[in-house]
């Protein structure tokens, strides 16, 4: 570790790790992408104006306290759901396409006691997103 960054990680208060694995993350991205986009934005702007990563520690502390927070209140409010939808991509190699029918239960619940909305970014405008539709068609993916 540079001085640079030993100063700075010295003057930036510690956060605790967010104590989840990936599946749990995945299953909450949309939603802190939501909940924590202010951080988020002042994390990237940060990490545009210098490589360094001593640079960013307190925009990046931020977030994660932000995503703390909301991992907390999904498990006070949404427990049941949260658990069975990241339960659901854990089982099936974190795909979203095959958990749909937990989805659904888990973003029904965000939105009516947290007030969160599940957003797809680069959804075209007037056509429904595809975690609401009842039965999609599933074809062959090209990559």
């Amino acid at each position: 570790m540079s001085t640079s960054e030993q100063a700075a990680a010295q003057e930036t208060p510690k956060v605790a790790e967010l104590g989840t694995t990936s599946a749990p993350l995945k299953s909450a991205a949309f939603f802190i992408g939501a909940y924590c986009k202010e951080y988020n934005e002042d994390f990237m702007l940060c990490k545009s104006e210098n490589r360094d990563p001593a640079h960013c520690l307190k925009e990046g502390r931020r977030v994660t306290r932000c995503a703390t927070d909301l991992i907390t209140k999904m498990r006070e409010n949404c427990l049941q759901q949260f658990d069975a939808h990241w339960n659901c991509l854990e089982l099936n190699n974190h795909q979203y396409y095959r958990c749909r029918a937990a989805e659904r239960p888990l973003n029904n619940c965000m939105f009516e006691k947290l007030g969160l909305v599940k957003v797809i970014p680069g959804t075209p405008e007037g056509k429904k997103p595809i975690h609401e539709i009842e039965n999609p068609v599933l074809g062959r993916q090209q990559k």
